[in-house]
């Protein structure tokens, strides 16, 4: 195998931390106010589901390149929703501490991205060097 496909998706630490970011952004989304429906909330949504969509698909790909590619994918998505949370402090649509506590958890998660990706350059370099 190319690189770290002999666990499935399920068993995939970052791909779970994902999912729970996911989770806790859906409970969000759920408390906006109403006007948000047709904009915010499926914005948040979309950035939300792409970051372990993203997660996924790169780890399906058996591919250090294009696993590290989706990976920046959701890394960038982590951050379209770092932004909306912005939005919804801007707006004061939650306490600013509920949001703040997201937040870290978010940048939490880029940081575990980050790790993920530094630890396929190098498998990818081990691989290159074989």
């Amino acid at each position: 195998m190319s690189n770290n496909q002999e666990f499935r998706l399920d068993d995939f630490e970052l791909y779970k931390i994902a999912g729970e970011f996911r989770k806790q952004i859906y409970k969000k989304i759920k408390r906006l106010p109403e006007e948000e429906k047709y904009a915010l909330s499926p914005q948040m949504r979309r950035a939300a589901i792409s970051v372990s969509n993203n997660i996924a698909e790169g780890h399906g790909r058996w591919n250090y390149q294009e696993n590290i590619q989706f990976c920046r994918i959701s890394r960038g998505s982590v951050e379209e929703v770092i932004d909306d949370l912005n939005i919804c402090i801007d707006e004061n649509y939650f306490p600013g501490f509920e949001l703040e506590e997201l937040k870290a958890e978010a940048y939490k998660l880029i940081e575990r991205i980050n790790g993920y990706i530094a630890y396929l350059r190098k498998q990818k370099e081990r691989a290159k060097n074989q």
